[in-house]
């Protein structure tokens, strides 16, 4: 959240890769992606807003109304309303 504020979509990215090391066994939830989408849409990143959505469907975490939000934000500020639509 920090670095979405910040501009920081770069350091978010870095900050989530860093958590989900196997060793650390830390495990990201709903709330993590939502910001980790919302910085990189912050960020003009929509195309790593959209993967980082997938990969959280992946593992199975299901998505909330603030990730879901998170990504129509991150397609809505780069001009991709019709992504956001589908």
């Amino acid at each position: 959240s920090a670095c979405e504020k910040g501009g920081q979509w770069e350091r978010a990215v870095a900050l989530f890769a860093d958590m989900v090391v196997e060793e650390r066994g830390l495990r990201p939830d709903a709330e993590c992606y939502a910001a980790l989408i919302s910085a990189c849409g912050r960020g003009g990143q929509w195309q790593r807003a959209s993967l980082f959505f997938e990969d959280m469907q992946r593992r199975g975490i299901r998505p909330t109304l603030a990730t879901y939000n998170a990504l129509i934000s991150a397609f809505g500020r780069s001009g991709e309303w019709r992504r956001a639509m589908d």
